[in-house]
């Protein structure tokens, strides 16, 4: 049985710039709002609406007068700053793909995305140059196609201010302090040389067909084998945003609510999640980004107090973050109305504790649920339905269906609280996975009718089968630890950790001792503390079934290894574990 959306409606074949703006030329709503700001310098140092897009296009045609064809592809090697959305965007506009990687790659990471998506182009901060440049020399791209950042107002307080953002994009010759070339590779501002009048004047070229051309390349976490290039259309994109637009209208309020909204990006905009909510749906709702160069805790708390900020998308780590903090409940974050957590499970202990930091009841964690292999969303909430538990994922999206499956993929799961693996489809679905053909047909399920299943790999259930049941998330299917046949949840465990005042943060894996899998916690202890690892292995004792009890250990480290979105890097654990008292581990380091 299939769980649809509740709401159903059509999706432009358009590109994604052409959705953002409306026209390459044509009048904008607002051309002087601020669509991007740095919190550092917010009076001198921004982009408006009408900057945004002509920047987009001055980037578009030195693209394409340095040799870009359609469908090259462009990596972007840099962290956040105000010139990450134009560029995104200039690179659409000139008919090429944009793939963002990691800022805190190595040269061989690097390398690997370089090789993999066959790069025309590459883009590099340049505190990041010479990783960049030794990974372009492995894989044979020339220094022509390497263009740096650095040195004009991106934003962040580092460098900002040598020339402010708008200054940039005005310039008819750019001239962003950077002199010359770095090692041979030119400053990207060279796009811009002499172009802006031409920019006033030019327009893209609308894609064919929507759904069948890539606008996107993110690469996959890789934290169940190596990173996977996930194309996503301009149609899918459109699609992600058309529902987030949707969602937001269903807002008894939202005209009025728009104009207050303020948003915070921290969110790594080479990733799936910072680059759909704060490149494409914010601007075209009109709210206004302050774009911070990086995450920073504290000056986080700062910005939304100073700002005003509205609208905070985050990770789990910032949430588990604002619950243990002691510093949290010395900043005003009364003007916080949506806190939409996703990229990886979080518990309710933690949302709740967010929760009780704002009294009147009235500012909840909105979980989501989505993939890469969504473009970025597949549940979320509707604003009206009042929230009974901030441990639940939302509803089906709009225009997606989903539905719950046996491990094994033969029999549906159709019994409201009963687990299965979650699959979805919709218009947001990815086209494929690049150049991996044996991958793609591995994750995907086609129904005889045509339908494209994503076998999503979670363990999920409705409360409810039907139209606008809501679902919880459990945990991955190849992450699950079988304890004497039993199904044991690393997720519910850490959850349960977390209760425990001693512990701040804990991860759970499986680990094979005398031929038998068992769970073994990695914890963060609190500052203070002098609980040892014992005194938590017996707390967790009294919280769970025998055959869920800590019996393969626990160890206290310094931090819990994360990706950016905040997933859990089991792997290492697991690799780590197994060293330290697997099978394969030395006699003497064994447990007793």
């Amino acid at each position: 049985m299939t769980i649809a959306s509740r709401w159903t409606f059509p999706i432009p074949q358009c590109s994604l710039q052409q959705w953002i703006f409306g026209s390459a030329c044509g009048p904008l709503p607002d051309p002087t709002r601020r669509a991007f700001i740095d919190p550092a310098q917010p009076d001198t140092n921004y982009l408006t609406m009408a900057d945004y897009r002509l920047l987009a296009k001055r980037v578009a045609l030195g693209l394409q007068r340095a040799g870009l064809a359609p469908g090259d592809r462009v990596l972007v090697f840099a962290g956040n700053s105000l010139f990450f959305p134009p560029l995104f965007l200039g690179v659409l506009m000139a008919g090429g793909i944009v793939s963002g990687a990691n800022p805190g790659f190595v040269a061989r990471e690097l390398a690997y995305q370089l090789r993999d998506s066959g790069a025309a182009f590459l883009f590099v901060a340049g505190q990041a140059a010479e990783t960049a440049f030794e990974a372009a020399r492995e894989v044979g791209l020339a220094r022509e196609r390497v263009f740096v950042f650095g040195g004009e107002g991106g934003g962040g307080g580092g460098n900002a201010g040598v020339v402010s953002a708008r200054e940039v994009v005005r310039a008819a010759y750019p001239a962003p302090g950077v002199k010359g070339r770095v090692d041979g590779a030119r400053h990207w501002t060279e796009l811009l040389a002499g172009n802006r009048a031409a920019a006033d004047r030019w327009s893209w070229k609308e894609p064919e067909n929507a759904e069948e051309t890539t606008c996107c390349l993110n690469y996959s976490s890789g934290t169940t084998g190596v990173p996977k290039g996930v194309e996503i259309s301009h149609y899918a994109y459109v699609a992600n945003g058309m529902g987030v637009v949707h969602m937001n209208n269903l807002h008894p309020d939202h005209a009025a609510k728009l104009k207050r909204d303020i948003g915070l990006c921290f969110l790594p905009l080479y990733h799936a999640y910072g680059q759909t909510y704060f490149i494409a749906n914010l601007p075209r709702l009109g709210v206004p980004v302050y774009i911070m160069p990086s995450f920073d805790f504290l000056k986080m708390l700062e910005y939304i107090q100073r700002f005003r900020v509205t609208t905070l998308p985050v990770v789990p780590p910032i949430v588990l973050m604002m619950a243990k903090h002691p510093l949290t409940k010395t900043f005003d974050l009364s003007s916080l109305v949506n806190i939409g957590s996703g990229a990886a499970p979080l518990t309710l202990e933690v949302c709740q504790e967010v929760e009780k930091l704002f009294p009147g009841g009235d500012v909840h964690i909105r979980q989501g649920w989505g993939m890469t292999e969504v473009t970025c969303t597949s549940m979320s909430w509707d604003p009206t339905t009042a929230i009974t538990s901030s441990a639940g994922v939302g509803e089906v999206y709009p225009n997606c269906k989903a539905r719950l499956m046996s491990l094994d993929g033969r029999t549906a799961v159709e019994a409201a609280g009963e687990r299965g693996e979650l699959w979805v489809t919709g218009p947001t679905l990815m086209r494929r996975y690049w150049r991996k053909p044996a991958a793609t047909a591995e994750t995907m399920a086609v129904d005889a009718d045509g339908t494209r299943w994503l076998k999503t790999g979670d363990i999920a259930y409705v409360d409810a089968y039907r139209p606008g049941g809501i679902f919880h998330v459990v945990d991955r299917v190849k992450e699950l630890i079988k304890v004497k046949g039993n199904q044991v949840a690393p997720a519910e465990l850490e959850g349960i950790l977390l209760e425990n005042p001693d512990v701040a943060d804990a991860a759970v894996v499986g680990v094979t001792v005398d031929g038998e899998e068992l769970p073994r916690a990695y914890v963060v202890r609190r500052p203070q503390s002098a609980a040892t690892e014992h005194d938590v292995a017996r707390w967790m004792e009294g919280k769970v079934a025998r055959y869920k009890h800590l019996k393969g250990g626990v160890v206290f480290i310094d931090a819990v290894p994360k990706n950016p979105s905040g997933k859990i890097l089991r792997k290492q654990l697991r690799d780590r574990a197994k060293d330290e008292v697997g099978d394969s581990a030395p006699k003497m380091a064994k447990l007793a």
